[in-house]
């Protein structure tokens, strides 16, 4: 299945039931941090989607998941 831009909200419910911590919120932009020492950033635009690129690199990278592990959790 292709991937697909989603909601900054909807990326956040997801992040958070993954064991994710908001830690601070600086303009538009969320840091988040796991207990093994992950942190990364999303950009949190209320009327804008996550653009595909970084949503993949936000899935292989920050939460370490594979593209079907992360659409199971949509």
């Amino acid at each position: 299945m292709k991937l697909v831009s989603i909601s900054p909200s909807k990326l956040i419910k997801i992040v958070e039931s993954l064991e994710f911590i908001e830690i601070r919120q600086k303009g538009s932009h969320k840091t988040f941090t796991h207990s093994d020492g992950r942190i990364f950033t999303i950009p949190f635009h209320s009327n804008k989607d996550i653009p595909v690129g970084l949503l993949n690199k936000i899935i292989k990278d920050d939460l370490k998941l594979s593209r079907e592990e992360f659409e199971k959790l949509l």
